[in-house]
Parts: C-alpha cells; structure tokens; sequence
C-alpha cells in the first residue's frame, strides 16, 4: 500500500495551524531537521537547532512563528511546534488491520463477555467473568484473568498479562510483557519465618493511558492501586501495591514506586528514580533521573539526588572525604552533633 501522502494547506487546516509558504507542497512521511527529504515534514521545537533550518531540506518544517520570520520555504506555524508533530505525525504511523471477531485459538471462559466489535488474537486466554467492551483490541499470546475489565477502545499488544482484579478504562494502550495485578509485595514476619499477607485489592487504570514494555503494577492489598486518567508508564517501571498516581503524570523507564505512595497530577519522575512507600508527592513537581525521593514534597518544583558521573580518580577522592564529613563538621562546630 502505498503511503498517505498529504498537502501543507491539508495538514494545517486539518490541525487548525497557520500555512506559511506553499500550500501544495506534498508530503508522506516525517525526519529529523537535518536529515528529512524533500517528501518530509520536520519540527524545530528546540532553539539550539535552529542553526539546521537554513540547511535543511525538508518539504515543511513545523515551527513558532518567530521562527519563520525570513524564511522562504514552507512553514507550518504552531504555538508548540513538538506537540503540533506529534499529532501531524500520527498520521503517517503505519497501524495493523484488527478485524473483530475471536481467533480460533483464544480460550474464553463461558462467564466472560467479549463485544461484538472487539479483536481477540491468538493464544488469548479470558477468565471467568471478566469482559472486553466495544473495540478493544487484545492482542496475541495474552492473559486475562477473573473479574477484569478492559474498556472500550483499549489494546493489549501482545502478551500482556492481567493478573486478576485489572480494571482498565477507555482507550488503554499497554505495551508486550507487562504485568498488570500481580500480588502486591507484603509479606510478615512469625516466628522467623516469612508469611504472606493475601492481596485482595486490584488495579484500576483510568482512560487514556499508556503502560509500556515490563512494566509491572501490583494489586492493592485491602484497597486497590490507581492511575488516574492519562498517566504514562514507559518500559520497565515497578508500581507497588496501593500507589496511587495523579492525573497526566508521566514516569521513564526502569523507576519505581514503592507500595502506598501517592503521586500528584502532571509530575514528571525521571529513569531510574526510586521512591519510597507511605510517602506523597504533590501536584507539579519533576523528580531527575536516578533520584531517591525518601520523604514527603509537599511544594511544586524540580528535586534532584545523587552524584554526577566524573572520573573514576575524582570519584574515589570524593568518595574518601565525604566519609570525612561528620568529623569535619564537629571539628568546625567546636561541639558534638546528634545523630
């Protein structure tokens, strides 16, 4: 099939962006400022490349209006030039055929209800009581235990695995090999040996989110975990069990969230951050990559931990006199300090 292949003055319309420049330039597909062809559409978002639009060759670049002051090709203005890409863009993503209907291979339980308008792949497996609304996609190789929901318009890619308890909301996309519903990690400790403590909650998960590759999110113990609406995971995050994370909020990869926190809305948690159990984050606030939040943020803002990476001579330097901090500290205060 050959690609969808669209006109400056068609895309600007369509988006309610201003053309600048030749509206019958054709495109059909996107690049990058410095590499895209004539038959491509760019973006210039940050000013630090802005030295590329008097090289490049791309048939229209989405930029601010500033930015097109003198410039002499085709333009396509927006207030956010990124965001306006991604939504030009989405155009030119290649998305599979779903047919509705059940493979022959999938596996449903009798208690379960699949609608009509749905997509159920190969190798599926649907628990007892549990139920696909109105096209839902739910791709090869995954699981869905008892008493889930997947909402309308959701898709589960490939091998995603709903444990038990999963209630996902409309237009839920959710990446191969994540975990949803899994037992929660609690565990007490009788008479020196570990015993578990049952995980009867769930997960809901509101409309419009995104769950990336391995992510993983435990069940609630006695009340369930929740995402609000519009939360992003990326691959490989650990949300614990009863986390609740605010609306809009978005997380990188290979984070994770400790059982009981609370995050706020629009908060921005960078790769490889931690943070703690029983605490709460508010609304607004950036945690940097590789940070350890191990209290309460009760103000919007940016956080950081950690060490910046240096030399490894450097690093074992600093790592000997940072040993030697409390004892300069007493030396300098002239008097003991508590613990």
């Amino acid at each position: 099939m050959a690609p969808a292949a669209y006109t400056a003055d068609e895309l600007a319309q369509r988006f309610g962006l201003r053309l600048h420049g030749d509206g019958a330039v054709r495109v059909d597909g996107v690049g990058t400022l410095a590499r895209a062809g004539a038959s491509q559409l760019a973006f210039l978002a940050n000013p630090k490349y802005r030295g590329q639009l008097a090289q490049s060759q791309a048939g229209i670049v989405v930029m601010r209006e500033d930015d097109a002051n003198g410039y002499e090709r085709t333009a396509i203005i927006a207030r956010d030039p990124y965001a306006a890409f991604a939504r030009i863009s989405a155009l030119f993503e290649p998305r599979p055929a779903r047919d509705a209907g059940v493979h022959a291979s999938a596996v449903i339980d009798p208690s379960a209800s699949v609608d009509a308008s749905a997509h159920i792949g190969p190798f599926v497996s649907i628990g007892a009581r549990s139920r696909v609304e109105a096209g839902a996609v739910i791709g090869a190789g995954t699981v869905i235990g008892e008493d889930c929901v997947v909402g309308a318009g959701s898709e589960l890619i490939a091998r995603v695995t709903l444990v038990a308890r999963v209630r996902l909301g409309q237009r839920v996309v959710i990446h191969p090999g994540a975990v949803l519903g899994a037992a929660g990690f609690g565990l007490a400790m009788e008479a020196g040996r570990w015993l578990n403590v049952p995980q009867l909650g769930g997960v809901v998960v509101g409309d419009d989110c995104e769950i990336g590759a391995n992510t993983c999110i435990d069940r609630g113990a006695i009340e369930d975990t929740v995402l609000e609406e519009d939360v992003r995971l990326d691959n490989l995050i650990q949300i614990g069990h009863n986390v609740v994370i605010g609306a809009h909020t978005a997380i990188a990869g290979c984070a994770a969230v400790a059982g009981s926190a609370r995050i706020g809305r629009y908060c921005l948690i960078g790769g490889a951050a931690g943070v703690v159990g029983h605490l709460e984050i508010c609304d607004k606030v950036v945690v940097t990559a590789m940070s350890l939040v191990t209290s309460s943020i009760r103000e919007p803002g940016e956080y950081s931990s950690g060490t910046p990476l240096m030399d490894n001579r450097s690093w074992r330097k600093n790592a000997a006199r940072f040993k030697q901090l409390d004892a300069l500290a007493r030396r300098i205060g002239g008097r003991g300090t508590s613990d």
